[in-house]
Protein backbone atom coordinates (compact mmCIF):
# COMPACT_ATOMS: atom_id res chain seq x y z
CA UNK A 1 0.00 0.00 0.00
CA UNK A 2 1.25 3.72 -0.86
CA UNK A 3 2.22 5.14 2.60
CA UNK A 4 0.57 8.45 3.62
CA UNK A 5 2.95 11.53 2.97
CA UNK A 6 2.61 15.15 5.10
CA UNK A 7 2.88 17.87 2.44
CA UNK A 8 2.15 20.80 5.11
CA UNK A 9 0.56 21.83 9.24
CA UNK A 10 -0.62 25.11 9.91
CA UNK A 11 -1.60 25.98 13.33
CA UNK A 12 -5.20 27.15 14.02
CA UNK A 13 -5.28 30.54 14.67
CA UNK A 14 -5.59 30.19 18.58
CA UNK A 15 -2.08 28.12 18.40
CA UNK A 16 -3.72 25.47 20.19
CA UNK A 17 -3.75 23.25 17.76
CA UNK A 18 -2.18 21.95 14.55
CA UNK A 19 -3.94 21.19 11.22
CA UNK A 20 -2.13 18.30 8.27
CA UNK A 21 -2.56 17.98 5.00
CA UNK A 22 -1.75 14.50 3.90
CA UNK A 23 -1.37 12.70 0.37
CA UNK A 24 -1.61 8.71 -0.74
CA UNK A 25 -1.47 8.76 -4.23
CA UNK A 26 -4.28 10.78 -5.49
CA UNK A 27 -5.78 10.80 -2.40
CA UNK A 28 -5.72 13.46 0.30
CA UNK A 29 -6.85 13.98 4.05
CA UNK A 30 -6.67 16.51 6.60
CA UNK A 31 -6.41 15.79 9.94
CA UNK A 32 -6.79 17.49 13.59
CA UNK A 33 -4.34 15.87 15.63
CA UNK A 34 -5.85 12.04 15.64
CA UNK A 35 -9.34 13.41 13.80
CA UNK A 36 -9.62 13.04 10.26
CA UNK A 37 -11.54 15.86 9.17
CA UNK A 38 -11.80 15.31 5.52
CA UNK A 39 -10.92 13.30 2.89
CA UNK A 40 -11.05 13.38 -0.51
CA UNK A 41 -12.50 9.86 -1.32
CA UNK A 42 -15.77 10.82 0.85
CA UNK A 43 -17.80 13.72 -0.11
CA UNK A 44 -21.19 12.44 -0.05
CA UNK A 45 -22.32 14.09 2.99
CA UNK A 46 -20.64 17.32 2.18
CA UNK A 47 -22.49 17.42 -0.78
CA UNK A 48 -25.47 16.68 0.18
CA UNK A 49 -25.01 19.71 3.17
CA UNK A 50 -25.89 21.65 0.09
CA UNK A 51 -27.72 20.04 -1.74
CA UNK A 52 -30.34 19.84 1.18
CA UNK A 53 -29.85 23.51 1.96
CA UNK A 54 -30.92 24.81 -1.11
CA UNK A 55 -33.40 22.40 -2.25
CA UNK A 56 -35.56 24.53 1.10
CA UNK A 57 -35.52 27.13 -0.04
CA UNK A 58 -36.97 29.75 -2.91
CA UNK A 59 -34.41 30.09 -5.55
CA UNK A 60 -35.85 32.07 -8.11
CA UNK A 61 -34.44 35.17 -6.90
CA UNK A 62 -30.70 36.18 -6.34
CA UNK A 63 -29.30 34.14 -3.68
CA UNK A 64 -26.66 34.39 -0.99
CA UNK A 65 -25.33 31.74 0.31
CA UNK A 66 -22.40 31.40 3.29
CA UNK A 67 -20.70 28.34 4.14
CA UNK A 68 -18.42 27.91 7.01
CA UNK A 69 -15.21 26.14 6.14
CA UNK A 70 -13.53 25.77 2.80
CA UNK A 71 -12.40 22.00 3.65
CA UNK A 72 -11.98 20.16 -0.04
CA UNK A 73 -14.45 22.21 -1.99
CA UNK A 74 -17.40 19.75 -1.87
CA UNK A 75 -20.38 21.95 -0.22
CA UNK A 76 -18.97 24.76 -2.41
CA UNK A 77 -18.81 22.69 -5.50
CA UNK A 78 -22.53 21.44 -4.89
CA UNK A 79 -24.19 24.75 -4.50
CA UNK A 80 -22.71 26.66 -7.02
CA UNK A 81 -23.80 23.59 -9.27
CA UNK A 82 -27.65 24.18 -7.57
CA UNK A 83 -27.33 27.91 -7.93
CA UNK A 84 -27.90 30.31 -11.37
CA UNK A 85 -25.07 32.85 -12.22
CA UNK A 86 -26.75 35.89 -10.32
CA UNK A 87 -26.01 34.55 -6.72
CA UNK A 88 -22.97 34.82 -4.66
CA UNK A 89 -21.31 32.02 -2.32
CA UNK A 90 -19.08 33.77 0.59
CA UNK A 91 -17.08 31.08 2.33
CA UNK A 92 -15.71 31.66 5.19
CA UNK A 93 -12.30 29.91 6.03
CA UNK A 94 -10.33 30.49 9.54
CA UNK A 95 -7.00 29.02 8.48
CA UNK A 96 -5.66 30.74 5.32
CA UNK A 97 -3.04 27.60 5.09
CA UNK A 98 -6.46 25.57 3.73
CA UNK A 99 -7.10 28.39 0.94
CA UNK A 100 -3.63 27.97 0.34
CA UNK A 101 -4.16 24.30 -0.08
CA UNK A 102 -6.91 24.56 -2.13
CA UNK A 103 -5.10 26.54 -4.65
CA UNK A 104 -1.92 24.72 -4.48
CA UNK A 105 -1.81 20.91 -3.73
CA UNK A 106 -5.66 20.23 -4.06
CA UNK A 107 -6.02 22.24 -7.21
CA UNK A 108 -7.26 19.22 -8.97
CA UNK A 109 -10.19 18.79 -7.04
CA UNK A 110 -11.25 22.12 -6.28
CA UNK A 111 -11.34 22.08 -10.54
CA UNK A 112 -11.11 26.12 -10.92
CA UNK A 113 -14.33 26.97 -8.38
CA UNK A 114 -12.61 29.31 -6.44
CA UNK A 115 -11.96 31.52 -9.62
CA UNK A 116 -15.73 31.05 -10.00
CA UNK A 117 -17.00 34.68 -10.31
CA UNK A 118 -19.38 33.76 -7.50
CA UNK A 119 -17.51 32.88 -4.57
CA UNK A 120 -16.18 35.45 -2.80
CA UNK A 121 -13.57 33.85 0.13
CA UNK A 122 -13.00 35.44 2.89
CA UNK A 123 -10.22 34.06 5.38
CA UNK A 124 -12.26 35.02 8.84
CA UNK A 125 -14.45 33.20 11.30
CA UNK A 126 -17.70 32.39 10.31
CA UNK A 127 -19.01 33.79 13.22
CA UNK A 128 -17.86 37.14 12.98
CA UNK A 129 -19.72 37.01 9.71
CA UNK A 130 -22.76 35.86 11.12
CA UNK A 131 -22.78 38.39 14.15
CA UNK A 132 -22.12 41.35 11.59
CA UNK A 133 -25.01 40.45 9.17
CA UNK A 134 -28.86 41.29 9.47
CA UNK A 135 -31.06 39.28 6.99
CA UNK A 136 -28.10 39.33 4.33
CA UNK A 137 -28.10 35.35 3.38
CA UNK A 138 -30.60 32.78 2.10
CA UNK A 139 -28.25 29.70 3.48
CA UNK A 140 -25.98 29.46 6.30
CA UNK A 141 -24.14 26.33 6.23
CA UNK A 142 -21.49 25.38 8.84
CA UNK A 143 -19.11 22.81 8.24
CA UNK A 144 -16.26 23.91 10.76
CA UNK A 145 -16.09 21.20 13.54
CA UNK A 146 -17.41 17.34 13.43
CA UNK A 147 -20.71 18.38 15.14
CA UNK A 148 -22.32 21.06 16.95
CA UNK A 149 -19.15 22.11 19.58
CA UNK A 150 -16.05 23.46 19.18
CA UNK A 151 -13.58 21.20 17.60
CA UNK A 152 -11.12 23.18 15.66
CA UNK A 153 -11.21 26.13 18.17
CA UNK A 154 -12.74 26.49 21.44
CA UNK A 155 -14.55 29.68 20.78
CA UNK A 156 -16.46 27.56 18.10
CA UNK A 157 -18.75 26.72 21.13
CA UNK A 158 -20.32 29.93 20.47
CA UNK A 159 -21.80 28.85 16.93
CA UNK A 160 -24.10 26.25 18.56
CA UNK A 161 -25.13 27.98 21.61
CA UNK A 162 -28.13 30.24 21.83
CA UNK A 163 -26.74 33.23 21.11
CA UNK A 164 -24.79 31.63 18.41
CA UNK A 165 -28.11 30.39 17.13
CA UNK A 166 -30.51 33.61 17.35
CA UNK A 167 -27.52 35.43 15.39
CA UNK A 168 -27.53 32.94 12.49
CA UNK A 169 -31.68 33.44 12.82
CA UNK A 170 -30.98 37.03 12.28
CA UNK A 171 -28.46 36.92 9.37
CA UNK A 172 -30.65 34.55 7.39
CA UNK A 173 -33.60 36.49 5.30
CA UNK A 174 -36.79 34.96 5.88
CA UNK A 175 -37.76 31.50 4.70
CA UNK A 176 -33.80 31.65 4.84
CA UNK A 177 -32.25 27.93 6.25
CA UNK A 178 -29.10 27.18 8.76
CA UNK A 179 -27.61 23.70 8.14
CA UNK A 180 -25.36 21.97 10.32
CA UNK A 181 -23.03 19.33 9.24
CA UNK A 182 -21.70 16.50 12.29
CA UNK A 183 -20.47 13.17 12.55
CA UNK A 184 -23.10 12.39 14.39
CA UNK A 185 -26.57 13.01 15.95
CA UNK A 186 -27.15 15.20 18.79
CA UNK A 187 -31.07 15.44 20.28
CA UNK A 188 -29.95 18.05 22.61
CA UNK A 189 -28.78 20.61 19.75
CA UNK A 190 -32.60 19.61 17.82
CA UNK A 191 -34.27 21.16 20.40
CA UNK A 192 -31.78 24.30 21.03
CA UNK A 193 -32.89 25.15 17.41
CA UNK A 194 -36.20 24.54 17.74
CA UNK A 195 -35.94 27.21 20.84
CA UNK A 196 -34.27 29.96 19.11
CA UNK A 197 -37.37 29.60 16.67
CA UNK A 198 -36.06 27.55 13.83
CA UNK A 199 -37.89 24.66 12.15
CA UNK A 200 -35.88 22.18 12.43
CA UNK A 201 -34.90 18.57 11.62
CA UNK A 202 -32.04 16.16 11.38
CA UNK A 203 -31.04 14.23 8.10
CA UNK A 204 -28.84 11.68 8.40
CA UNK A 205 -26.49 11.08 5.20
CA UNK A 206 -24.24 8.52 3.85
CA UNK A 207 -20.26 9.74 3.63
CA UNK A 208 -19.98 8.12 0.47
CA UNK A 209 -23.16 7.71 -2.05
CA UNK A 210 -24.99 4.69 -0.16
CA UNK A 211 -22.35 3.38 2.24
CA UNK A 212 -19.97 4.69 4.41
CA UNK A 213 -20.30 5.97 7.72
CA UNK A 214 -23.61 7.67 8.71
CA UNK A 215 -24.01 11.42 9.36
CA UNK A 216 -26.12 14.42 10.03
CA UNK A 217 -27.47 17.43 9.01
CA UNK A 218 -29.27 19.51 10.38
CA UNK A 219 -31.53 21.73 8.42
CA UNK A 220 -33.14 24.77 10.36
CA UNK A 221 -35.39 26.97 8.69
CA UNK A 222 -36.38 30.75 9.84
CA UNK A 223 -40.12 31.29 9.38
CA UNK A 224 -41.26 33.54 6.50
Amino acid sequence: MIPWEQLDAARTPDGKQELRLKRRGTEFSIMLGSNELMNSRLSGSEEALARLSLDKIDKSDRIHVLIGGLGMGFTLRAALAELGADSRVTVAELVPAVVTWARGPMATIFDGCLDDPRVIVREADVGRLIDAARSDYDAILLDVDNGPEGLTQEGNDDLYGFAGLKAARNALRPGGVLAVWSSGPDRGFTRRLQQCGFAAEAVTVRAHGKRGAKHTIWLALKPS
